[in-house]
């Protein structure tokens, strides 16, 4: 506890400077919001008008200050185009965006366990040659090639999946996971690749060292060691590696939620980006670096609860 505390302290200037970096580095994209806001016939007077309206006249300095005195106090401001709290803007995407996440997530564990266990165990054999033909197609394989062709065969011809239409889970249950299925699917055999290596490279390693050699001598069975003792060993870097995962998911799904027309977290940014909209991407850029953060100490505190000699 007192080291999750710690943490939590230390998160504080970091996400301070990232606030900073995401403002500065967003004020460099080129083009003018009023002018996107009006159109290319505006004239000059109404445009500045309409930046003197939404604060964009003030110099950056203020305007960050500005901004950060509204995330303090939980606004994120509201979008330039509609006029909408950006806080509700990211609250309608992000669940759509956490449930492809965690479903990723589960399909590559899923996978990855058993293939990475078996390659491990029956390394050179045939078990391990198949499990690696498996992981080098699902890194190789982008996750947007492998979607396009999930819909061609399993919407398109086979009509066994919509291809859009994308429900809340606790509404349309079923028709929720009609729709998820298939771009779930595509992330999650990618992810399940890197797993894949990363877990039996581990075990591999976790196998020859001394622990396990005097487990066997003891006459312990060789499943039980591998699970009981192996497995719990070689799960460190696998943490790691799934950690990077799933904060990379947050805002690294946008091309899948494309393909399928979901109207996820990193739809909106990238909508957001082309339209020249400061305020919802300083807001879904800050909450995606947040999200990077907190995985990050969850990861941290799962390597304790996993291996307690990381808790010294």
């Amino acid at each position: 506890m007192a080291y999750a505390a710690k943490r939590l302290v230390t998160m504080i200037p970091v996400l301070i400077f990232l606030s900073i970096i995401v403002f500065s580095l967003i004020h460099l994209i080129p083009g003018n919001p009023a002018q996107v806001i009006l159109g290319q016939d505006a004239s000059p007077s109404s445009i500045r008008a309409l930046e003197m309206q939404l604060g964009l006249n003030l110099p950056l300095p203020e305007q960050y200050l500005s901004w950060l005195g509204g995330i303090l106090h939980g606004n994120l401001g509201r979008s330039l185009l509609d006029n909408q709290p950006v806080s509700q803007l990211i609250l309608q995407s992000l669940p759509v965006t956490a449930e492809l996440a965690v479903g990723t997530i589960i399909v590559a564990i899923a996978i990855a366990f058993p293939l990475g266990i078996l390659a491990a165990v029956y390394r050179d054999r045939w078990a391990d040659a198949v499990t690696l033909f498996v992981s080098t197609i699902g890194i190789s394989v982008p996750p947007f090639w492998l979607g396009m062709i999930f819909l061609i065969e399993f919407t398109v011809r086979v009509h066994w999946f919509p291809s859009s239409g994308y429900e809340p889970l606790w509404s349309h249950p079923l028709r929720n996971l009609s729709v998820m299925t298939l771009p779930i699917l595509a992330t999650g055999f990618r992810e399940a690749g890197v797993l894949l290596r990363m877990l039996r490279a581990s075990l591999l390693d976790v196998l020859d060292q001394d622990f396990i050699r005097t487990a066997r001598a003891k006459g312990i069975s060789g499943w039980k060691v591998i699970f009981h003792h192996a497995t719990k060993n070689a799960l460190i870097p696998v943490i790691t590696t799934g950690g990077l995962q799933i904060a990379g998911l947050l805002g690294g799904i946008v091309i899948t939620e494309t393909i399928f027309s979901l109207p996820g977290f990193g739809s909106l940014l990238v909508e957001s980006v082309f339209s020249r909209d400061y305020t919802t991407i300083q807001g879904t850029a800050l909450v995606a670096a947040l999200a990077v953060v907190v995985v990050n100490l969850l990861v941290d505190i799962t390597y304790g609860l996993v291996d307690p000699r990381m808790r010294k």
